[in-house]
């Protein structure tokens, strides 16, 4: 049954090159980590390109359907940055220079360094308020539930303390993670009895190879610390009748 106090998030992950793999995507994990600590679950992530129609379809669906929307990418100094004038369409808000947004730039470059792309960073909806950068000046933006960041990881970490504010979240999410030295068949009947004994716990198993051998890590998430409890107990019940070795426990 879904919490009906459950707040959760999606994430939109803008541009060609994450696409086409020559960039690496770590901003998911790194707002989702941060999402999580607040409370916020993270319910779906789309990767999508440079496509005004496409970020205009994404922006409309997810934010009727989540709680809070970030989108990554498209908000800089190139032609192919279209992000926020896709953000001002999905809203219907007027595109243009941002009073606030052009002021911060101003001060922050040297007139002679002051370029036109530079300048069309403070494009963005007339009426969307600011997401402060302390990194590299230019700022996000967001418009209700949508909170529009930069791509660039480090950038974009840097700016999601300004954030914690905004955000409204529930109980911070909790986890905690068994490594066994095991493959997932061997324990997939008993795991999914855990589960179903414990619906309202997220339980997953993710293999890994280290050291030359296989081995499963088994992940139990809530909000709830006594009920992880009473899934890492059951978890070491069946562990121990098995007989199947601990690699660590965290």
């Amino acid at each position: 049954m879904k919490n009906k106090k459950e707040i959760n998030a999606g994430i939109i992950i803008i541009g060609n090159e994450v696409l086409s793999g020559r960039t690496k995507d770590i901003n998911t994990s790194t707002l989702s980590l941060w999402l999580n600590s607040l409370g916020v679950q993270v319910k779906e992530v789309r990767i999508i390109p440079d496509i005004e129609k496409d970020i205009i379809e994404t922006i409309n669906t997810f934010k009727n359907k989540f709680s809070y929307v970030f989108t990554t990418g498209g908000i800089g100094p190139t032609h192919d940055d279209i992000t926020a004038e896709s953000v001002s369409k999905a809203f219907n808000i007027e595109y243009g220079y941002h009073k606030e947004a052009l002021s911060i730039l101003e001060k922050y470059y040297n007139p002679s360094e002051f370029s036109e792309g530079r300048k069309k960073m403070a494009m963005m909806p007339m009426t969307a308020k600011l997401i402060l950068n302390p990194t590299s000046g230019a700022p996000g933006f967001y418009v209700e539930n949508v909170f529009s960041l930069p791509g660039v990881p480090s950038i974009l970490k840097s700016m999601l303390g300004g954030l914690d504010h905004l955000i409204t979240g529930g109980a911070p999410i909790l986890s905690h993670t068994i490594n066994l030295r095991t493959v997932e068949s061997e324990i997939a009947k008993s795991l999914t009895q855990v589960q179903n004994n414990n619906q309202d716990v997220e339980i997953g198993s993710y293999p890994f190879f280290r050291a030359g051998k296989l081995g499963v890590s088994i992940v139990v998430r809530s909000s709830d610390k006594a009920k992880i409890d009473t899934c890492n107990n059951e978890i070491l019940k069946f562990v121990a009748e098995q007989k199947i070795q601990i690699v660590n426990e965290v």
